[in-house]
């Protein structure tokens, strides 16, 4: 039977898929600055599917669901991600992620921020994973064409593990999100962040290539990595790969 936790945790990710109409993870959880006139609700769908068959028949499900609500100097911020991987028949991958954002932006390029996120990997050697964190961002760059963006915090994470008690860990926090406008179709961007604890750091970059077709569509070319220094024991591997293209709808 699965977990209380665990259940919720996915019942909720299905439900904001179903609402959106559809992950790769995102490392950088700080929603971009607010510009002078932005106001209200807006969304993001993103939708990867391959599917190989012959010597070998493999199928990959990638979705993620972003929406965006700003009022006044405040950016909320909820994102949901699942992805999932068969081969010949057999899981191979199984993820699924929640996360809520706040941002509070302060006088010049200084914000404070907060966030809490859910995730389950099923061959991480994880249950499930709670996380907490809090701290300050600062926005170095802001042109025309590029932003940087950096943020540093402390925080909490809860993490279940397979056949093991829980742990509590204390955690520190440290992000970059870099944004580069190569020409008024393409974006290029970098993300990055480590989230260190005494019995695990955790690493995540991800890079990604995004074409815009129209005011609505696009398509993005994306590699994320993420590393665990010390895994669990019933963990596969230390590094995940994720390379993909998806379509993404935006509102």
């Amino acid at each position: 039977m699965p977990h209380p936790v665990t259940h919720t945790l996915r019942s909720l990710l299905c439900g904001l898929l179903l609402l959106a109409g559809g992950a790769q993870a995102s490392p950088f959880y700080a929603p971009p600055p607010q510009e002078e006139e932005a106001h209200g609700f807006s969304g993001e769908t993103e939708l990867g599917y391959t599917h190989l068959s012959g010597n070998t028949d493999s199928k990959t499900l990638i979705g993620k669901v972003q929406l965006t609500w700003l009022r006044d100097r405040w950016t909320h911020l909820v994102r949901s991600e699942v992805r999932h991987v068969s081969r010949n028949g057999e899981t191979s991958a199984e993820q699924y992620r929640l996360v809520g954002r706040e941002r509070y932006d302060l006088d010049g390029p200084h914000y404070l921020f907060g966030f809490g996120r859910g995730e389950k990997d099923r061959f991480s050697g994880y249950d499930h994973q709670l996380t907490a964190i809090a701290g300050y961002g600062r926005d170095l760059i802001e042109g025309d064409r590029q932003r940087l963006s950096l943020e540093a915090g402390p925080g909490y994470r809860r993490d279940r593990i397979d056949d093991a008690p829980n742990a509590s860990l204390a955690v520190a926090y440290g992000a970059l999100d870099w944004h580069f406008e190569a020409t008024d179709n393409a974006t290029l961007r970098q993300e990055l962040s480590v989230e260190a604890t005494n019995d695990n750091t955790t690493s995540r970059s991800l890079s990604s290539l995004t074409a815009r077709l129209n005011a609505r569509l696009a398509m993005r070319l994306s590699h994320e990595a993420k590393r665990n220094t010390q895994p669990p024991e019933g963990a596969e591997s230390r590094t995940d790969h994720i390379t993909s293209v998806s379509l993404l709808y935006s509102w």
